[in-house]
């Protein structure tokens, strides 16, 4: 098992501030994720003026504006994605952001990202994956709300336009997702029928969906956090808090440990306990010299360093080298 990717994503959470987006470089970096992401996106080219809000966005920022409205002023603009990419490489952070619109990819291939990540909603965007795959970068493609023949028309349209190396995230596209709804199996599912790396974005309360995740065999685990859940704008609700992300990074970094190499052997750590743990051969009661070795004046107890109790059998009926003292171990 090689190292989780962990991509802490910042999305929309600065809710068109710049200030606040590279407070959110800052505590994906403390958290210790590998990657901070963020969503780049011209307001107009992405949505019609005439689009409803999803339903949590109502829940979390009303109905009385449009979705046009509420997403216009998350935006950033292009140089401010220069500004954070920078400041992010500063950090030790790789930098990625996912474009919503034709523009956006050809901005963001411009400044030289190492690859694209394709959120849910655009896989069924046939021109922007044709862009995206023309680039010839690897591709990061979560599947949330998709049938397996939608993504296997999408791997197909990014394979045959030039895409680079393509990995497939599991994911639900409902903010909080139920749990009943998670279906993490069907990551595996995507790693069997694809042959690709694959991964899981998260967007459960919590942490222990992720960590579940990674201990299922997920390369890739992304997750929204936020600097805080009750700022305004849509998806501040579903997204970590810093404390939370870095827990989770944590919870990730220790299963990453315990996968180990999958060999079954007695570990350095516990061979120290095998006597201990272990029984031995010996003596019930007194035995004296060339008496039978019977089930009636042998027992099995610990400590485990003299004849190891499989050999039970080998040693019944034989007779006693020497006298043995009650609990002495058994020699043959």
């Amino acid at each position: 098992m090689g190292h989780i990717f962990i991509i802490a994503e910042a999305g929309d959470n600065h809710n068109g501030n710049l200030e606040l987006a590279f407070q959110l470089v800052d505590k994906a970096a403390q958290a210790g994720a590998d990657c901070v992401k963020f969503q780049t996106f011209v307001t107009e080219e992405v949505i019609s003026k005439r689009a409803e809000k999803a339903e949590y966005q109502k829940e979390s920022t009303g109905a009385d504006e449009s979705q046009y409205e509420m997403v216009k002023k998350l935006e950033l603009t292009f140089d401010n994605f220069r500004q954070l990419q920078q400041y992010a490489k500063e950090k030790g952070l790789m930098f990625l952001s996912t474009p919503f619109d034709i523009p956006s990819v050809d901005f963001l291939n411009s400044i030289d990202i190492p690859c694209f990540k394709i959120p849910s909603g655009e896989i069924t965007n046939l021109p922007y994956l044709i862009r995206i795959a023309q680039t010839g970068r690897d591709i990061i493609l979560s599947t949330g709300m998709a049938e397996i023949e939608e993504i296997e028309a999408a791997v197909k349209a990014l394979r045959e336009n030039g895409a680079g190396e393509i990995s497939l995230l599991h994911c639900n596209t409902e903010y909080p997702t139920p749990m009943e709804d998670v279906n993490l199996r069907a990551m595996l599912t995507l790693k069997e029928k694809f042959s690709v790396r694959v991964g899981y974005s998260d967007h459960t309360k919590g942490i222990e969906v992720p960590i579940a995740a990674a201990a299922m065999g997920a390369e890739i685990i992304e997750k929204h956090f936020t600097l805080d859940h009750n700022m305004e704008g849509p998806d501040h609700k579903a997204s970590l808090e810093p404390d939370e992300l870095k827990a989770m990074v944590e919870g990730i970094r220790n299963i990453e440990k315990a996968l180990g190499n999958g060999i079954k052997t007695a570990s350095r750590s516990e061979k120290k306990n095998m006597d201990i743990a272990r029984k031995s051969i010996v003596a019930r009661r007194k035995i004296a010299k060339g008496e039978t070795l019977t089930e009636d004046n042998l027992a099995v107890k610990r400590p485990g360093n003299g004849i190891s109790p499989m050999k039970w059998y080998e040693i019944l009926g034989t007779k006693a080298v020497r006298d043995f003292e009650e609990d002495e171990m058994i020699e043959c």
